[in-house]
């Protein structure tokens, strides 16, 4: 198994809180797409060589992921180009098919344009709350958002994600519910749901230094956490994730590569790739991308994975899962070292140790899993 993620950079706007790599010029639209899928072909035997240095292991692309930016700008002939490149150098038989659109581009011949190519839609909702959807300069409103998942199930694609936020500033518990609430009422197939951030370089980031808005409490951002825990178990959806929740079966694929060791190639602009020995990651600027694709060079930068590196991704990604760490897919020495870092969360709760040899944290360390991960961590 593998995964191919594809980074479209173009947004109509800015929101405040976004610190992904985006620009809201697209200009280079064009021949961003054209330097897409001349990255792809350049790039077609990244998993043919994971197989060769890796005998036993021979990764077949199983998920695709549109991630952004804002994917949903790309218009028909843009997928069309992109996929059929996409099939020409991993095939087309994949499990899962996921692209990012934000709700006010989801009309009903867009939602047939997306459905001829993706299994799986992922729409940034955020909020139904408008005041807060103006403060994160969200383009669409509450009934925009609405309106297109019921669109998406119209057009047949019955696997629905919707992204939450929550801890606005000023937002209340009230609030939150009524935005959990209304998730459930849309009977969506998952949940992602994060904690409001104020990223350093963001618009929010300004208004925070000062002191246009300020932060809620965080014992109120813990009472949200635990009502949607609360609120979306009791709907079905099961927390397999910190952040995430989904009905049975449909856990997202693609993401889960990121928590479970599995190969991706990541492609276009600030995209990364991991190929079980080393990290790349492309340059984050189209322009630059595109000027050296064109020249058939790879935009990156690349680190090897010792490891050492490997147990630390461990610790800041399958513990993020329901799972955990197997301990046996560590190196004996790694293992012995994080039992013994692990042996006081046990004794207070916040990590548990299964009788599989797995060891996972609990409901109550998920509150405090930035904590439990930096001392897990060897430097």
């Amino acid at each position: 198994m593998a995964g191919l993620y594809l980074h479209v950079p173009f947004c109509s706007s800015k929101c405040s809180y976004c610190a992904f790599y985006s620009v809201t010029n697209n200009q280079l639209k064009q021949d961003y797409i054209e330097a897409v899928c001349k990255e792809l072909y350049l790039r077609k035997h990244f998993f043919q060589d994971i197989h060769l240095k890796n005998n036993q292991f021979n990764p077949v692309v199983n998920t695709v992921y549109f991630g952004g930016g804002t994917p949903s700008c790309l218009d028909e002939s843009d997928f069309e180009k992109i996929f059929n490149t996409i099939y020409d150098c991993f095939g087309s038989s994949f499990e899962e098919v996921t692209i990012e659109c934000n709700p006010d581009d989801i009309t009903l011949p867009y939602a047939k344009i997306l459905k001829k190519y993706a299994n799986r839609i992922s729409l940034g909702i955020q909020t139904f709350n408008n005041d807060q959807l103006k403060l994160i300069n969200r383009r669409h409103n509450a009934e925009e958002a609405i309106k297109a998942v019921n669109i998406i199930k119209e057009v047949g694609i019955s696997n629905i994600s919707i992204d939450l936020i929550f801890g606005f500033p000023k937002e209340t518990l009230a609030d939150w519910l009524f935005d959990i609430n209304q998730a459930i009422k849309l009977d969506v197939q998952h949940v992602s749901a994060y904690s409001l951030m104020f990223e350093e370089g963001t618009k929010l980031y300004h208004l925070l230094q000062k002191e246009k808005i300020e932060q809620i409490s965080e014992e109120l951002s813990v009472e949200m956490y635990d009502v949607l825990i609360d609120k979306l178990s009791e709907a079905g959806l099961v927390q397999y994730e910190i952040s995430n929740f989904a009905k049975p079966g449909f856990e997202s694929r693609h993401n889960s590569s990121y928590w479970n060791e599995t190969p991706y190639l990541g492609v276009g602009p600030s995209a990364h790739s991991y190929n079980l020995s080393t990290r790349s990651w492309n340059v984050s600027n189209v322009s630059q991308y595109v000027k050296s694709i064109f020249k058939d060079i790879l935009p990156l930068e690349e680190e090897q994975i010792d490891e050492i590196t490997r147990y630390n991704d461990l610790i800041t990604t399958a513990l993020r899962t329901k799972e955990g760490i197997h301990l046996n897919t560590l190196q004996e020495d790694y293992a012995q070292y994080l039992l013994e870092q692990s042996s006081e969360f046990i004794k207070e709760g916040t990590m548990i140790k299964t009788s599989d040899n797995r060891l996972a944290l609990t409901r109550k360390g998920y509150y405090i899993s930035d904590a439990i991960m930096a001392e897990l961590i060897k430097v």
